[in-house]
């Protein structure tokens, strides 16, 4: 088996692999040289997950801190004490980048390309399993900004975060409104003289305790593991609950949050120029506000919102359309993340290049007509270690069907005329909107439906059939 990635994904699906197989061997490659994937590369200020860590946490190692909504630093020492105290660590290749993988069904054989100091390494597996989540590492979103090298501050993007930077007493303007940008101005208001979030349109914005006082009771009362156990089920509860009345009373959840966002808002605020969204929530994923932190810094005259759109720039600010100005020293793009499918790994089966967008999705892991191979994505509107706990878990009965079979390879096979395609994330935020085409497809039913309902998943990937038509298996011609 070879894993690409070592972060959250790929340390799970190491643990869930040498739990169920200690005897068999396996290899992580990580294009960086440290392990901890977002949660290392992320270094903004205030970096924090926008999900509870009993569902961000591993199903089978209990997440103990008292903060739910934790911070970056805190979540990359959690994923680095699992691989640690599993020993997973000591089967990571460090600065390996992976470029190519080449199948052979007449060996039922990976071929693994990567680029290691610059010089080429190869690598031989039953079994690819890519964990390389779906965004770029090496630079985020940036939409064209005309005339910003007029502008004599700073210009920062949230994922290149410079170390260095002193934003003690300095103007802020944060331009963006997702979930980067929900986090980083009240942690840059804590030193800044001002910061100021510049969007151009309202997100849905919910506060929520950054403890979980239910969690730390069951804790102290059960214990950690059942603890986590029955916290884990209330939370996945509230959030499937908080998602299916958003899809079907939407009216209702837009109500509710507009309430709450208004008792923790001076008196008088403009709410509904500031978090009223055109869109109905979870058409995009909802920010988070933990202990109401971005509605407090309001409140206290530390931070503001401008919803305008953006005219031009000068040497000490931008130009609105509405015709005001902000003065500003540093500007920040919270403008988003661009998506890369697979760490833009080449895949070829049998010297035939795989065109993703002509592949149609396996249970949202596998890919038609890929032989031994997975992936795992995330939920768009849970926690991303909910599934990827499952296509582990899933990915361990499938090896351990081959085994009790004798069979060498497994590939998902369409030929189902009457399936149609969809898009693999149906989801309409700007970054998925831009390159969703150069994903594989979803299908318009099962097992080639890409899943976002957690209990359905549980059900179809820890207990349904392996051999389920769809899956055909094969062994080698034995000499």
């Amino acid at each position: 088996m070879l894993i690409v990635g070592a972060g959250l994904s790929g340390i799970g699906a190491a643990h869930h692999l040498q739990s169920a197989f200690p005897r068999r061997s396996y290899t992580i490659l990580e294009a960086r040289d440290c392990i901890g994937g977002t949660w290392d590369l992320f270094r903004y200020p205030g970096v924090r997950s926008d999900s509870d860590m009993q569902t961000l946490g591993y199903r089978f190692r209990p997440w103990k801190q008292a903060k739910a909504i934790a911070d970056g630093p805190a979540i990359l020492e959690y994923v680095r004490d699992t691989a640690t105290e599993a020993g997973i660590d000591r089967h990571i290749r460090y600065g390996h980048r992976v470029t190519r993988a080449a199948w052979s069904t007449r060996e039922a054989r990976w071929t693994i390309d990567a680029v290691h100091d610059g010089r080429p390494v190869r690598f031989t597996a039953n079994f690819l399993y890519l964990c390389t989540g779906y965004y770029r590492y090496d630079a985020g979103y940036t939409p064209e900004l005309p005339g910003i090298e007029q502008f004599g501050g700073s210009v920062i993007h949230p994922q290149q975060w410079p170390s260095d930077l002193d934003y003690a007493g300095k103007r802020i303007v944060v331009i963006g409104s997702g979930a980067t940008a929900v986090t980083l101005v009240p942690a840059l208001a804590e030193q800044a003289a001002h910061v100021t979030m510049l969007q151009r349109s309202p997100t849905y914005i919910l506060s929520l305790p950054a403890e979980d006082a239910i969690a730390n009771a069951l804790r102290r009362t059960i214990g950690d593991r059942a603890g986590y156990v029955v916290t884990r089920w209330k939370n996945i509860g509230v959030s499937t609950l908080i998602y299916r009345l958003s899809r079907r009373r939407p009216q209702m959840i837009r109500s509710f949050i507009r309430k709450a966002a208004i008792r923790r808002l001076p008196d008088g605020y403009a709410v509904d120029t500031h978090f009223a969204p055109r869109y109905q929530p979870w058409d995009q994923r909802l920010c988070l506000a933990p202990d109401g932190d971005l509605f407090a810094s309001i409140k206290a005259g530390r931070a503001s919102i401008v919803t305008d759109r953006i005219a031009g720039f000068s040497e000490t600010g931008i130009r609105l359309e509405s015709g005001a100005e902000l003065d500003a020293d540093v500007i920040v793009t919270a403008t988003g993340l661009r998506l890369l499918v697979f760490g833009a790994i080449r895949l070829q089966v049998d010297e035939r290049e795989v065109k993703l967008p002509e592949t149609m999705a396996y249970k949202g892991m596998m890919l038609s007509g890929v032989p031994n191979f997975a992936y795992t994505i995330g939920y768009t509107n849970a926690s991303w270690t909910l599934k990827a706990d499952l296509v582990s878990e899933y990915i361990v009965r499938l090896l351990r069907y081959m085994d009790r079979h004798g069979y060498d390879q497994c590939v998902p096979v369409n030929d189902d005329p009457t399936v149609t395609e969809r898009p693999l994330l149906d989801f309409d935020a700007g970054y998925v909107l831009r390159s969703v085409h150069e994903f594989p497809k979803a299908g318009s039913r099962q097992p080639w439906q890409m899943g976002m309902s957690y209990a359905h998943d549980l059900v179809k990937l820890r207990h349904g059939r392996i051999d389920d038509g769809a899956m055909r298996f094969s062994r080698l011609e034995r000499r």
